[in-house]
């Protein structure tokens, strides 16, 4: 038998070469994941915080409608309303106490006056006490 094999002398045998590609990619991929991740929990909370519904602005808001005109129904709202605010501390609670009691001669009956000057500054003072935060 006959030998038919060649010897060449300039090709090499395969080396096997480092390639970290694919890490790198993995690395990445991680580090966007991460960071999407992030983003979305604090948009998450900001949503959260904007749309939160608070008792005490929706009260303020209803106050600072008010109808002056009609001075019985302003007067059943500035109780109903304003008690959201009375314990906000001592000063608030006699404010709102004696408004009540300035206010009783415009409930419970068929037909009633306009506010007077002194019932009018009462209700704005009140109102521009109120802090909400």
């Amino acid at each position: 038998m006959k030998n038919y094999e060649i010897k060449l002398h300039d090709i090499k045998p395969l080396v096997e070469i480092q390639d970290d590609s694919l890490y790198y990619f993995l690395g990445l991929v991680g580090l966007t994941l991460l960071v999407l991740i992030t983003l979305a929990y604090f948009l998450f909370k900001w949503y959260k915080h904007k749309n939160s519904f608070s008792i005490r602005k929706e009260h303020l808001k209803f106050l600072k409608k008010l109808d002056m005109e009609n001075a019985k129904l302003a007067s059943y709202q500035i109780t109903s309303y304003g008690a959201t605010f009375k314990n906000d501390s001592d000063q608030h609670l006699r404010t709102f106490e004696e408004l009540i009691e300035n206010l009783q001669e415009y409930k419970y009956k068929k037909n009633v006056q306009d506010f007077d000057e002194e019932t009018k500054n009462k209700i704005r003072n009140y109102l521009e006490m109120i802090d909400v935060s």
